[in-house]
């Protein structure tokens, strides 16, 4: 009660402070209007839709995967808003990345193709064919089957030669990360094949997303406490644990969890729901506002982890309505930090950083006592619009549909392709990549050595 009553001020307190949205919490006309201005924002930093540049790509510094997340957070701020402003480049976008083989494998990303960046892609298609958004033409690849093809492939994947099981980071043997399982690869196909196992009533998919789930505990990825590390490298047989905990793990699978529940209603699946609400609680929220760990308490988390927060987001709203026991708890939160996150969105930055209306950047830290932190970028203006959008779900909402329950979309269960078709010819990787791949991984060692350095002092 005390932690609900303490929420409760923020969202008041944040109410009347908002800056340039200016939300009434107990409007949902207010908080689409804010949502419809955030989302503006974010749609300036796609060039996808532009003459010459790729459908569904954002440009650089983001990477592929990220686009595919933001075009999932479309999906759904069509769905809780009515807004189909951006439904025809989201359609051209989830359509065209889905690629040669319509399994979000497409050839121009194999050199630095990870199982995580599919599995964004693919749950956004979920997402499509859970919210009904509309189906492409029936010559065209369909939310349903994208999705299996993905679930397919990663079951080729699963690699019981080293750790006893689980995916490896990245697809090819050539990237680097081949050589480290980590939660988050594993959550995706954790959070697809339940997915799939509640909106097609098949017990294959629930099988496997609760093989995944006893593998990430038997090599304690996830602990008896629920803390959800990031992931180990197989030369050690993934007993070098790296402990940094992000939004985006636990919440992936706090998602797939619920859905379980859903699916099954059994106990083991609520205590496991419980268990992963409990923790995500203790350990990111000051005050009700989410923080990123790792990095943000040093200034150094870098583009993706800039955006990880609003996944949790999506996560948690979603698990309040697969376990609707989880509501009470979960909602208040997604409002406090809705609070939080339209307050830094009020920033002028540079036409260079953001070229959206002046006074509508958000920023990242949802913390920070003063409006808008200076930082702006794909991560932060999505990360706002979601934990706006997610007030939006109500105790009564109507729950994503399935196959029985008015889903239209349209299946293949034998999509995806065998795993020897995976492995390309592709040309020597030039002096540039190799460079920007150096930049990429001394990124990735600092972000690294950063959460040690908080594990330790924590």
């Amino acid at each position: 009660m005390q932690l609900s009553l303490r929420i409760a001020g923020v969202v008041s307190l944040l109410a009347g402070a908002t800056g340039a949205l200016q939300v009434d919490w107990s409007s949902d006309d207010s908080v689409k209007d804010a949502a419809s201005t955030v989302a503006f924002g974010l749609l300036k930093y796609y060039t996808g839709n532009n003459t010459g540049d790729t459908p569904g790509n954002l440009p650089d510094p983001y990477f592929w995967w990220e686009a595919g997340a933001m075009f999932g957070t479309l999906v759904d701020y069509w769905f809780y808003t009515g807004d189909k402003t951006y439904n025809d480049v989201t359609m051209q976008a989830l359509q065209h990345q889905a690629g040669e083989d319509r399994d979000y494998m497409p050839q121009n990303q194999t050199r630095s193709l990870g199982n995580d960046d599919q599995g964004f892609w693919a749950m956004s298609a979920m997402s499509a064919a859970e919210n009904n958004f509309p189906n492409p033409p029936e010559d065209q690849p369909q939310w349903l089957a994208l999705v299996q093809a993905v679930f397919n492939e990663y079951v080729t994947r699963w690699d019981t030669d080293t750790c006893g099981g689980g995916l490896r980071w990245q697809v090819f043997t050539f990237n680097k990360g081949y050589n480290y399982k980590n939660s988050i690869s594993n959550g995706c196909f954790f959070n697809i094949a339940s997915r799939l196992a509640r909106y097609t009533g098949n017990q294959t998919y629930a099988d496997w997303a609760e093989k995944v789930w006893d593998w990430m505990k038997d090599v304690e990825f996830i602990d008896d406490d629920f803390n959800v590390y990031d992931g180990a490298g197989v030369e050690q047989g993934c007993t070098d644990t790296n402990k940094a905990q992000w939004t985006y793990n636990a919440g992936i699978f706090l998602q797939g969890a619920a859905m379980m529940y859903n699916f099954t209603e059994q106990d083991v699946w609520k205590q496991r729901v419980e268990g992963l609400v409990k923790r995500t609680n203790e350990y990111f929220f000051d005050d009700g506002i989410v923080v990123e760990r790792p990095c943000e308490g040093f200034n150094s988390c870098d583009y993706d982890q800039q955006s990880f927060k609003g996944y949790l987001m999506r996560w948690m709203a979603s698990a309040s309505q697969m376990a609707p026991f989880t509501f009470d708890t979960l909602m208040p939160l997604v409002k406090s930090c809705a609070g939080a996150a339209a307050l830094q969105c009020s920033g002028s930055p540079s036409a260079d950083l953001y070229k959206g209306p002046a006074g509508t950047a958000c920023g990242f830290k949802w913390t920070s006592k003063e409006k808008f932190d200076g930082l702006a970028g794909v991560g932060e203006q999505m990360s706002a619009l979601s934990a706006i959008q997610y007030t939006l779900v109500k105790k009564q909402s109507v729950a994503p549909v399935t196959a029985t329950t008015g889903g239209t979309s349209k299946g293949d269960p034998d999509a995806g392709r065998p795993m020897e078709a995976y492995m390309p010819s592709l040309p020597p990787i030039s002096t540039g990549e190799k460079v920007a791949a150096g930049f990429v991984t001394s990124a990735i060692a600092f972000s690294v050595l950063g959460a040690c350095f908080f594990v330790m002092k924590d």
